[in-house]
């Protein structure tokens, strides 16, 4: 399936789809677990081609994508309201196995473009990046509750910014204290950054921390990892794909672990370089996206 032959209900271009669909080979009768089931995208392309939807999951912490998987409930998809650690470590549990795995790891353009979920710093919305609502913890919490260290700590590892830059954004944070908009907050980083303007705007990277530490976004990659193999058959293939290099990082390592344990491994890793998001010539924001594949031996 193209991108032309999407469904009119998605609003949300999924990311290297017909890549997905030609390195994992989805036949008639597989069964299909999407552990980030968003809008529906992929899932609806991969269903389409296996016409399994009885034996086959989506997992979403986010429920505002309930009303877009609603055809493919009706259809008869198990659908599960759960960040996609718990939900993978409940269908282990359950003794659930697949013939296709697909984790997209990255955050949907709807999410991004909805003022109200407070994602992006280009739209004034309030402060709070949680991809499921019902979490306690939002940006709002960590932006007026860190201190400056802790603020300067998720700036340095999930920012990926310079010490020296992380703490004066932190400093600006601690000093500009309460922001009560998003656009706020991304001004108040604007106005402390030194030099030319960048290609990227001077929050990026601070939103991109906020998000990963609200939604845990990392522990969940290199929790759900292990999981993997016990949720495929025999000769079931899975693919994630990442966006940025911290989790792409997580993804990379894992991969290379099933490469080196040679006979051992559980593992056939089919992507030994991953296909880049600049192959998807019909979604521009998916350029930093990497896609890696393995068949389950």
């Amino acid at each position: 399936m193209s991108i032309k032959e999407h469904p009119p209900h998605i609003v949300h271009i999924p990311v290297l789809l017909d890549a997905s669909i030609a390195a994992m080979q989805p036949t008639k009768g597989e069964s299909y677990l999407d552990l980030t089931a968003g809008y529906g995208g992929h899932a609806t392309a991969f269903l389409k081609l296996s016409g399994n939807y009885k034996q086959s999951v989506l997992v979403d912490r986010d429920r505002h994508t309930a009303p877009y998987l609603e055809n493919l409930v009706n259809q008869g998809i198990d659908l599960r309201h759960q960040d996609f650690y718990s939900a993978a470590r409940q269908l282990v549990e359950e003794g659930k196995t697949f013939d296709l795995v697909l984790a997209d790891l990255g955050v949907s353009s709807p999410q991004l473009d909805r003022a109200e979920r407070g994602f992006s710093f280009s739209k004034e919305g309030p402060l709070d990046m949680r991809m499921d609502q019902s979490n306690e913890k939002s940006a709002d919490q960590i932006v007026h509750t860190y201190s400056e260290a802790e603020l300067v700590d998720i700036i340095i590892r999930y920012g990926e910014e310079p010490k020296p830059l992380a703490r004066r954004i932190a400093q600006a944070i601690v000093a500009g204290r309460p922001f009560h908009t998003t656009k706020e907050l991304a001004e108040a980083i604007e106005h402390i950054s030194r030099g030319p303007r960048k290609r990227i705007h001077p929050a990026t990277r601070t939103f991109q921390a906020l998000r990963i530490e609200v939604n845990d976004e990392l522990k969940q990659v290199e929790d759900v990892l292990p999981l993997l193999p016990k949720l495929l058959k025999p000769g079931g293939r899975v693919g994630v794909i990442s966006f940025h290099s911290l989790e792409d990082r997580i993804v990379k390592r894992y991969f290379a672990e099933q490469i080196a344990d040679g006979y051992e491994a559980e593992f056939t890793v089919l992507t030994k370089k991953p296909i880049p998001g600049t192959d998807d010539v019909h979604n521009p924001r998916s350029r930093s996206a990497k896609l890696r594949v393995a068949v389950k031996k």
